[in-house]
């Protein structure tokens, strides 16, 4: 199933995606037809409600999908984030060769500030190097502003402080089912589904302040720098989520390809390491982080005022957005 929080009428609505991802079932205003339901008041509302609600949902558009009248087109439809604010948001360092390359590019960006060719040079000669220990031994993951998420079809706002915008190519899941101590065995019990993820980042606010060793701020947290969509789709939709084809286009031209395959840790593992003595929640956040040449980084490669971004990812669907300068 495709879920999808979407705002009809001044109301925002959870919504079952068919007919090809082209039309949105009223979850809220079916149920009403049957005396209602509260779980169908809000994505997280679903989430918390557990799995007799998935179940009901599905029973629901069974009886009544064929109403056209509890529908509206995709393509008319305000699409929000599907959690437009996650309980937590948490991205990951997952995939190898972006590990290695973006260092190699934020140092590429120092050289260049500092019109230092040779220094250019030589970074761009040097072999790709081998991966830190650390990021064999345990997940890597920070946590980031929920309250800066936004969804398809929105524009950034390109933050005043920073010259050099870039995109990120990733996908991620929502949580369910509150718990601490989860094992990896028994993750995915905890995972309601699954959504793109556009980490919007500022890399020369990022290179500066990621000197002070504490990890990204200003570099990704400004509004609307969250992007997450079109919906999520629940796992059985999604059989293998290690096996999916990614892919960025900038301006309708590919930028950037990949595949889910190589992360270093799941989600699952993830989940195991993070709910350590501390209680995951439902309607939580967690990012794949960058897959390998998945950014602007990687390549040397960053936006422009007014690109156009598409992420695309095997299964789930097209994340699209657009960025502007507010300085122009």
């Amino acid at each position: 199933m495709k879920l999808a929080t979407y705002r009809a009428g001044g109301q925002d609505k959870v919504g079952i995606v068919h007919a090809n991802d082209a039309r949105l079932f009223d979850l809220a205003a079916a149920a009403g037809r049957d005396g209602g339901d509260p779980a169908f008041a809000s994505m997280l509302a679903l989430i918390d409600a557990g799995d007799a609600a998935l179940d009901k949902a599905r029973g629901i558009f069974e009886k009544h999908g064929s109403d056209a009248a509890l529908s509206v087109a995709v393509a008319g439809a305000e699409i929000l984030a599907p959690v437009p604010e996650p309980r937590q948001c948490r991205d990951g360092m997952s995939f190898p060769i972006h590990i290695l390359g973006a260092p190699k590019g934020q140092r590429r960006l120092a050289a260049r500030a500092a019109n230092d060719m040779a220094e250019l040079a030589r970074i761009d000669a040097e072999p790709p190097g081998e991966l830190p220990d650390v990021y064999k031994k345990i997940p890597i993951y920070y946590i980031t502003n929920r309250f800066s998420v936004r969804g398809t079809n929105t524009t950034v706002q390109w933050p005043r402080y920073s010259k050099v915008m870039d995109y990120e190519l990733e996908y991620g899941v929502i949580t369910k089912n509150k718990g601490a101590n989860i094992s990896a065995a028994k993750a995915k019990d905890h995972i309601f589904g699954y959504t793109i993820f556009n980490d919007f980042s500022a890399r020369d606010a990022q290179r500066l302040e990621m000197e002070g060793r504490l990890g990204p701020a200003k570099g990704k947290s400004f509004d609307g720098g969250n992007v997450m969509g079109p919906w999520i789709v629940t796992p059985d939709e999604i059989g293998d989520p290690y096996k999916l084809k990614m892919e960025c286009r900038v301006n309708g031209k590919v930028r950037s390809a990949g595949v889910s395959d190589g992360m270093l840790f799941s989600f699952e593992e993830l989940i195991a390491h993070i709910t350590q003595d501390e209680t995951l929640m439902p309607g939580e956040f967690i990012g794949s982080g960058t897959v390998g040449n998945g950014c602007g980084l990687e390549l040397g490669w960053y936006l422009e005022h007014n690109d156009e971004i598409e992420l695309e990812v095997e299964k789930i669907g097209v994340l699209r957005n657009k960025v502007v300068r507010q300085d122009v």
